[in-house]
């Protein structure tokens, strides 16, 4: 479990540093990243707890069940995580419906908020990148 839970770390890390890279050039990149990055985080926690999910929906409902609605986690990161997921869907496959640079910039904030959440619950396993 824990060597699971590292290695989606370690892909969480990577691609908030590549959406803090792109947020300026490719936007679409950007809340890509942030969204996965923020995807890989919580699957970090989940897979120490024994749980994996296969859907994107799946860890949605997960992260508001067994955190935001817990009280574990503080309620604006699960909204932070429903847009990231609505930002990423509008950056991958949107055409009308297009995300901006002020996008990207949330995007990233939000991935680094729930990052460092998914790192103060374990500390001595997820450290800082």
């Amino acid at each position: 479990m824990i060597e699971r839970a590292r290695a989606h770390w370690d892909k969480a890390l990577r691609f908030l540093a590549t959406a803090r890279d792109e947020s300026d050039t490719d936007v679409d990149s950007a809340v890509s990243r942030a969204y996965y990055a923020s995807f890989h985080g919580v699957s970090a926690l989940f897979a120490l707890r024994g749980q994996e999910f296969a859907k994107h929906a799946h860890i949605r409902s997960a992260l508001h069940l067994h955190l935001i609605k817990t009280g574990e986690w503080p309620t604006p990161l699960g909204s932070d995580y429903d847009k990231l997921l609505d930002l990423r869907e509008s950056g991958d496959y949107g055409v009308e419906m297009e995300v901006d640079f002020d996008d990207a910039v949330f995007a990233v904030d939000a991935a680094a908020r729930i990052l460092e959440m998914v790192r103060r619950s374990h500390p001595d396993i997820f450290t800082e990148g």
